[in-house]
């Protein structure tokens, strides 16, 4: 076996390697390239293709999207110090580059690194120097990482969505924010209120081939979705309409859901009985009823702040019809940002 020595910090390098899937490019990646920007002139960067990237994770992005995250982060950092390229295997042009003489690596990678040596040595080449780069923590205290990102759980710089000084707090929406909430936080698709199913029926064919859990709030919603054969892995209702209590005949069944749980949550307010219950049924294998005493118009605030990308939110928008919204960061930034503006209660 061929001893490689994880090379001091002040060493110059002339061509370092990165490889890696790059998802969701966050401030773990840059350090990585920054660890290898420091060490050497001219760096290689190597980008998994879809076809391996997708056999780790359905949600990763695009190639296409990676790799212009990536440029457009290596312009400024990098200037004309690196080439980029699309990784087609595993190991990549490594075991068999000429020019190379380093490569930086994660702990984790660290294995692999030396497989690459074992193979250099057999086609007669030197070892490349394994640069190892340091890992970020978040502010959850976990490792900053694409997967934790897809979660739901972090930003790309490693902080929460739900500020943690709002944790175990009762939130009361401030009036200041009642314009905003009447603007849909996602495609709506309008239907009469006395026919849900008109809208319903738009939103459903235009749910892409692959996503996470839907998630319905609001009594006719579910109901709706319910009568057209579709059971929400998650639901929320209050049964209630417009604040008076739904006819009998209008309820939803609430024994379809093999998981249920009841909580108190009264209007214009986010407690902590409700966060608890989002991210608990956000766990569950089966289909989850939440039934709320008082009111869960707010619920989408929790369920886009703790969600996974790619979760499927659906709610009614009063005299206008549905609202979808395909989990992403976008809307995981506008949920913190609404949020933050809540009032501590206590």
């Amino acid at each position: 076996m061929l001893q490689q020595v994880i090379m001091e910090a002040n060493r110059s390098f002339r061509r370092c390697l990165i490889g890696g899937t790059f998802d969701r490019f966050h401030a773990g990646h840059q350090l990585l390239i920054q660890t290898a920007l420091r060490q050497a002139d001219f760096i290689e960067v190597h980008v998994t293709n879809d076809e391996m990237a997708q056999s780790k994770d359905h949600w990763i992005q695009p190639l296409d999207d990676r790799m212009d995250a990536l440029l457009s982060w290596l312009g400024d950092a990098a200037l004309h110090r690196y080439e980029i390229h699309v990784l087609n295997d595993v190991h990549g042009p490594a075991p068999s580059h000429r020019t190379a003489d380093s490569i930086v690596a994660t702990i984790e990678t660290i294995p692999r690194c030396h497989q690459i040596n074992e193979r250099r040595y057999e086609n007669g080449l030197p070892p490349l120097s394994i640069l190892e780069a340091p890992h970020l923590n978040d502010e959850l205290g976990g490792i900053l990482s694409s997967s934790r990102i897809r979660r739901g759980l972090i930003d790309q710089d490693g902080h929460p969505w739900i500020p943690p000084s709002y944790e175990g707090k009762i939130l009361r929406m401030p009036e200041v924010l009642d314009d905003e909430f009447k603007t849909p936080m996602g495609e709506l698709f309008e239907g009469p209120e006395d026919a849900p199913e008109v809208a319903l029926s738009a939103m459903l064919e235009a749910l892409p081939p692959n996503h996470g859990a839907l998630v319905a709030v609001g009594d006719v919603t579910v109901k709706g979705l319910m009568d057209m054969g579709i059971l929400p892995d998650v639901a929320f209702i209050d049964g209630q309409t417009k604040r008076e209590a739904l006819d009998v005949s209008l309820q939803v069944q609430s024994e379809q859901f093999a998981l249920s749980r009841s909580l108190v949550n009264p209007p214009s307010q986010l407690t902590p009985a409700l966060l608890e219950s989002v991210r608990w049924s956000l766990e569950q294998d089966e289909p989850v009823l939440i039934e709320v005493d008082g009111e869960e118009d707010l619920a989408p605030m929790f369920v886009l702040a703790a969600a996974p990308l790619g979760t499927i939110v659906v709610y009614g928008q009063p005299r206008q019809g549905v609202v979808m919204r395909i989990l992403d960061l976008e809307a995981k930034h506008r949920a913190r940002n609404l949020l933050v503006h809540f009032e501590e209660e206590g």
